[in-house]
This record gives structure tokens, C-alpha cells and sequence, in this order.
């Protein structure tokens, strides 16, 4: 499932969701700048369970628990980095709105450290360095969850080779159908950090509940 939009309309401008999606590619271009220098790159600002548990530093001698921050800020590849900026653009901009700007931030942060936490909990001897802001992301994921179950996700729905459609789909549906593939994939690993998402998305939906506004957050209905 592939979500196109929310039906969902912000009640302001989301400035701090466009930043980080401008950081995210900002860096994302200067890791391709580095040609044969990225893989340093990574492992240098990457989170390593294995360091973090250890609490060594890295070879720029950056703290590995600063890792947890900069790792939300690399990526994989041009596919990764798209397909989360495209789940941040979707769903940011309510979180964002139901919280302000600043709240928004320390609260996208704090889910993607707590992400990196839960996927060096289940992997704390790996040297492999985890990157991508997913972990994040499912934090806001989680809080939109929360705070609007009710809110319509235009999917597109594609099972092979020749069904697919587009659908509205309450977030509540959505959202929990995401959940349930990131513990189904979880023992299998695969090379992404299900753990992290997992560990990200329940992070969200606690501190949703302090981070957001009350007098902001209620159900939106779009009648026609």
C-alpha cells in the first residue's frame, strides 16, 4: 500500500515538516558529493549498536549516543530517502500542526532516538551502522495514529501482477495495517531496521499524548 495523500487539512504552515525534509536531502546530497569517502561518512555518523552499547567513540571522535541524532539525517540510497520524505510530507504537516513547530521537533527527535534505542536493543552486537529518519517518521506515524484515527489516506493499492486501485482508507486502518507489517517482518530483518519502526511508531503514540494540543487536536470531517 502506498499512501497519495491525507484528506486531512492543516490549520497552518508546515514549516519545521519542509526544514527537516530540506535537511534530510541537504545531506543526502553531500553524502553523494563524497563518492568513495561515503562509506567513512556512514560509519562515522551513523548509530552502531555495538558503540552505542560500548560507548565508543567514532573514528571523527563523535560520541556514539550523538549518533542517535545524525544517524535520523543519512541514508541509504535515493529510494530510501524519497519513500520517507514521502510519509513525512503526508503526515507531518497534522502532527506538526496539533503540536507546534518547536514541540514538533524535540518530539521527532526524541522517536528517532528512541527508534535507534529499541533496534540496538535486539541487535546490540551489530557494527553495522543504522541510517534513516523511518525511525522518526514512524513516530509521527504513531502520533497521526492517535490523533486523527478518523482522517482519510488515499491509497494505492497494487497485489500482482494486474489488481490495484486507489481507496480511502481511515488513518486508523492505514496506520495500524503498517504497524502489523513492521512486527510480522521484524524476525526476518532483511537489512531494514523493523525494530527501529516498531520501537519509533509506540514512542509517537506516548508522547502524542503530552506533545499535542487538545485544543488543536480534534476529529477532522470534510463534507461534501
Amino acid at each position: 500500500m502506498i499512501p497519495l495523500k491525507d484528506v486531512n487539512p492543516s490549520r497552518s504552515f508546515p514549516l519545521m515538516t519542509i526544514i527537516i525534509i530540506a535537511a534530510n536531502i541537504a545531506v543526502f546530497f553531500y553524502q553523494t558529493s563524497l563518492g568513495k569517502g561515503v562509506e567513512a561518512f556512514v560509519f562515522a555518523y551513523g548509530a552502531i549498536p555495538s558503540a552505542i552499547v560500548s560507548s565508543k567513540l567514532s573514528v571523527q571522535n563523535l560520541h556514539p549516543f550523538l549518533t542517535l541524532v545524525t544517524s535520523q539525517f543519512l541514508h541509504g540510497g535515493l529510494l530510501h530517502i524519497l519513500g520517507n520524505m514521502w510519509f513525512l510530507w503526508i503526515f507531518g504537516d497534522n502532527v506538526e500542526d496539533a503540536m507546534g513547530k518547536i514541540k514538533f521537533l524535540i518530539f521527532y527527535l526524541i522517536c528517532g532516538i528512541a527508534a535507534a534505542l529499541t533496534h540496538t536493543f535486539f541487535s546490540p552486537h551489530s557494527t553495522m551502522p543504522l541510517v534513516g529518519a523511518s525511525g522518526a517518521i514512524a513516530g509521527v506515524l504513531g502520533a497521526y495514529f492517535l490523533l486523527f484515527p478518523r482522517a482519510r489516506i488515499l491509497t494505492f493499492i497494487f497485489l500482482f501482477p494486474f489488481i490495484f486501485d486507489v481507496v480511502a482508507l481511515p488513518a486508523i486502518i492505514f496506520l495500524g495495517f503498517w504497524f502489523l507489517l513492521q512486527i510480522f517482518y521484524a524476525p526476518f530483518g532483511g537489512g531494514i531496521a523493523w525494530f527501529a519502526h516498531i520501537g519509533g511508531f509506540l514512542c509517537g503514540i506516548i508522547l502524542s499524548i503530552f506533545f499535542a494540543s487538545k485544543r488543536q487536536v480534534r476529529p477532522r470531517i470534510i463534507r461534501r
